[in-house]
């Protein structure tokens, strides 16, 4: 059992006080899901849900990268261009979208 479960609703580590889930846990869960990603993110998926409604102020997107983006590469190849999560708040539509005429 670890003892770097989340706190609600606050969303912190009990262990570490880190957001969760920390780096401590996220290794955890990778060695515990090794070969059921699906099934790590349906689990992170449901605290997602919990998350989302504990904290309504946080963009989605902080929250999705926080929860999920982190699994992918944890079982995909790296692309050439690697992207990261890095999701802070609403994204600007793209340069193709806004020239676009209404």
């Amino acid at each position: 059992m670890t003892t770097h479960g989340p706190v609600m609703p606050v969303w912190s580590c009990g262990g570490c006080d880190l957001p969760w889930p920390c780096p401590t846990r996220k290794r955890e869960l990778r060695a515990e899901y090794e070969d059921a990603p699906v099934s790590l993110a349906l689990y992170l998926g449901a605290y997602l849900v919990q998350a989302t409604e504990d904290m309504p102020w946080t963009p989605a997107g902080v929250l999705h990268c926080r929860f999920l983006g982190w699994t992918r590469a944890a079982y995909q190849p790296m692309p050439a261009v690697q992207q990261r999560c890095t999701a802070t708040g609403p994204a600007e539509p793209s340069r193709a979208a806004r020239d676009q005429p209404v």
